[in-house]
């Protein structure tokens, strides 16, 4: 028997209406489900053949951490308000989940993040994003005092890495928002960072109201790790947040790595399509008509 897991936003109008409905598609299909809420903890002890995010997108960036290291392909079914993660729509996706198990849904391969916080020599955090890690402070109206170094792959282990690490510079700034290319519509480019296709292989460094307006986003290959170092004359508290739902404090002398995580995430009829359909209704773009039809005629 094939095995399923949903993760559902209760606080979303007809979620368990929704969830209901594909428990009963599911069970006539063969498979077995088991249902999580969002944000629950769930064992994962067993392997999951595919899984289900009801909710917005950020129902989707919880699946997301939770999924992608196990390889399990998400559908990301739209029953919030953003949706830029969450391209499914309610109605729509069993002919998507017909389309998985024939073999002919569009697959998008997003990149993730992991983040790993060493204080001295000890590790006291590691985990993992789909949109972006959040370096702030943790007193409204504070600034920080951030190092900031692009590493080579080779070094992160090592504990003297400056003659292979290339400093980005010192940050005095409000925080430092580090984006994959799908967290780039969020946080990123409310702070004035730039918008990526999903499926590029970047990392976006980005200063929140920087003390020195010369300090731009920066967009580095994947391969490069980056490093942050929060000063070690730094006062007020430093927070860490991850895809804007969990938080770490920091402390002066933190060094925090953020790199590619090992297994990206697979999302389905998510892909660019959808993610430019969004971008256009979401932004109001305005479309010129014909425009489209010309293009895929040329």
């Amino acid at each position: 028997m094939s095995k399923a897991i949903l993760f559902v936003n209760l606080k979303k109008e007809n979620a368990r209406t929704l969830t209901d409905e594909i428990i009963l598609e599911l069970d006539n299909r063969n498979f077995q489900a088991d249902v999580f809420t969002y944000l629950e903890k769930p064992d994962f002890s067993d392997k999951y053949d595919i899984a289900f995010s009801l909710g917005g997108d950020g129902t989707v960036l919880y699946t997301a951490r939770a999924m992608a290291p196990l390889d399990t392909p998400v559908i990301p079914i739209n029953i919030g308000t953003l949706g830029f993660i969450a391209a499914v729509r309610s109605d729509k996706w069993k002919d998507v989940f017909d389309s998985w198990l024939k073999g002919k849904a569009p697959l998008s391969r997003r990149l993730m993040l992991e983040a790993k916080v060493m204080r001295g020599d000890k590790e006291v955090l590691r985990t993992s994003c789909l949109n972006d890690i959040v370096i702030s402070a943790s007193i409204n109206a504070k600034m920080i005092r951030l190092k900031v170094f692009s590493v080579e792959r080779n070094a992160i282990d090592c504990k003297n890495f400056n003659d292979s690490s290339l400093s980005l510079g010192q940050y005095r700034s409000d925080g430092l928002i580090i984006a994959k290319p799908t967290g780039s519509t969020a946080y990123s480019v409310a702070a004035g960072g730039p918008i990526l296709d999903p499926e590029l292989e970047a990392i976006i460094v980005n200063p929140i109201c920087p003390f020195t307006l010369s300090y731009r986003p920066i967009v580095l290959p994947a391969r490069e790790i980056v490093m942050v170092e929060v000063e070690k004359e730094q006062r007020s508290g430093v927070l860490l947040t991850v895809d804007g739902q969990t938080n770490e404090a920091l402390e002066p002398g933190d060094q925090i790595f953020v790199s590619p995580l090992s297994k990206q995430l697979t999302l389905i009829s998510s892909d660019r399509n959808a993610f430019y359909y969004a971008l256009r209704s979401k932004f109001s773009w305005l479309e010129t008509p014909g425009i489209e039809s010309g293009a895929s005629n040329a």
